[in-house]
C-alpha cells in the first residue's frame, strides 16, 4: 500500500470511531439518566476499573495496554461529564417544573442574552 492509501484507511477508520464514541456517549447518557432516576453517583470507580481491564484484555496490539488505559481515561472522562451534564438538565428541569419556570430562566435569574433580571 501507498501512504496516500493508508492515509484513506485511516480516514475511514476515523469515521468509524467517531461513530462508535457517539454511540458509547448516548449509551452514557442513557445511563446518566437511570442513575438520576435512582439517585446513583456518576462516579463508579469499581465499573472504570472494569472497564479497564476489559480493555486490556481486549488489546491485542500494537498499541501497549497502558497507552490504551491512558486513551480510555479520556473516553470515560468525557462520559462522565455528559452524565453530569444530564444530571444537571434533568435537576434544572425538576426544579423549574416546581417552581412552575422555564428551565433555565427561573424569577429574578439574570437572562444569558441580556443580564437583564426574567
Amino acid at each position: 500500500m501507498t501512504i496516500e492509501e493508508l492515509r484513506i484507511r485511516i480516514d475511514e477508520l476515523d469515521r468509524q470511531l467517531v461513530e462508535l464514541l457517539n454511540e458509547r456517549a448516548r449509551a452514557a447518557q442513557m445511563i446518566g439518566r437511570m442513575k438520576a432516576a435512582t439517585s446513583l453517583p456518576v462516579y463508579e470507580p469499581d465499573r472504570e476499573r472494569i472497564v479497564y481491564a476489559n480493555v486490556r484484555a481486549a488489546n491485542k496490539g500494537p498499541l501497549p495496554d497502558i497507552e490504551l488505559t491512558h486513551i480510555y481515561e479520556r473516553i470515560i472522562d468525557v462520559m462522565r461529564a455528559l452524565q453530569r451534564n444530564e444530571l444537571a438538565s434533568q435537576r434544572q428541569a425538576q426544579s423549574a417544573a416546581q417552581e412552575g419556570g422555564a428551565p433555565g430562566h427561573a424569577a429574578g435569574e439574570d437572562a444569558p442574552e441580556t443580564g437583564k433580571k426574567s
